[in-house]
């Protein structure tokens, strides 16, 4: 990869430029899907652009009593890491090179983790006893869903036995996808994905019928903005990282010789990013059918049947490749 292609990777395609308008693609996608769910028309395609230049020439006000620092840095920070976090899954093979090393899943679960942490510290130092309940529930429930995510995309990392994301994904280029033996491990991963996006049945930490957006209840103008937008990023890179995973990422196209980088470059991106908005859909349809359930539901959830389904899976992948199934 020379320096041209690595400057287009990083900031055009697939890099934060595009990430951040298929971002907005995506949102509408959900939004509009879940408006045809419930026979509501929707909105336009360009309602989440347009909301989010709005907010960003709202006026930005700073509670009295929040500490201005942390209330200041926590959307700065948290849209910092899903933007890096995106930057090393493996969207593309580049000359039929996958950019990935040994390791770079455990360092996008640990960016991952961060967006949870911004929530919280937004609400705790808005100085709001809304947004500080909010926080609460935030931290409780992060701690609820992050146990089986990590669990459940362990799944593929001991079938293919590396901690490489590029790894995973070469096993499953011109092969079977790892959905096919960790079928438990997607279910646990869609589920406990839905909950760190704070998603509806899993949006308890806002609850604006019950506390007023929670965390958010004190944000306004650029940095609500900020805020939005580092959850819409976030559905991407998650719905991505469970792409690559567990349906083969970019598979169906590897490169086509004789015909350069850019052919293959476009077609596997297509393929691709096809295969997010069908994880997108999903989520979508899972915020449609079930109402929101209440934090000790969504703790009971977690540790009653999301982490039980993740070792079991675990279980399972351990005895076939004990049997040399793998």
């Amino acid at each position: 990869m020379n320096e041209l292609e690595s400057i287009i990777y990083l900031l055009v395609f697939p890099g934060f430029l595009f990430l951040t308008s298929f971002a907005f693609a995506c949102q509408y996608l959900d939004r509009k899907l879940y408006a045809r769910f419930q026979k509501r028309v929707g909105p336009p395609f360009l309602q989440p652009l347009a909301d989010f230049i709005k907010l960003m020439s709202k006026e930005d006000i700073v509670p009295r009593a929040a500490e201005r620092s942390l209330f200041t840095a926590a959307p700065i920070v948290g849209l910092a890491a899903v933007l890096t976090a995106f930057v090393f899954i493996p969207v593309l093979a580049l000359h039929a090179v996958i950019p990935s090393f040994e390791g770079d899943l455990i360092m996008v679960l640990y960016l991952l983790t961060i967006p949870s942490l911004a929530i919280f510290l937004a609400g705790w130092s808005s100085g709001n006893p809304f947004g500080q309940i909010g926080a609460m529930r935030a931290i409780v429930q992060m701690l609820s869903y992050e146990i089986p995510f990590f669990l459940a995309l362990l799944a593929p990392a001991l079938i293919v036995g590396s901690w490489s994301m590029g790894e995973i994904l070469d096993y499953q280029l011109g092969g079977m996808w790892l959905v096919l033996f960790a079928p438990l491990g997607l279910f646990v991963a869609i589920i406990t994905l839905q909950g760190k996006l704070e998603r509806l049945p899993f949006d308890i930490p806002d609850a604006e019928t019950e506390i007023v957006g929670g965390p958010m209840a004190e944000y306004s103008g650029r940095r609500l903005a900020l805020f939005r937008a580092m959850l819409d990023i976030e559905m991407v890179v998650g719905a991505a990282l469970i792409v690559t995973l567990f349906f083969g990422g970019y598979d169906l196209i590897v490169s086509f010789n004789g015909l350069g980088w850019y052919l293959p470059f476009i077609v596997n991106g297509i393929v691709f990013f096809l295969k997010v908005l069908f994880v997108v859909g999903i989520l979508a349809l899972i915020k449609a059918v079930v109402a929101r359930y209440r934090i000790d539901q969504m703790v009971s959830l977690s540790y009653r049947w999301m982490i039980p389904l993740s070792v079991a899976q675990i279980i399972v992948i351990v005895a076939l490749k004990f049997g040399g199934w793998f």
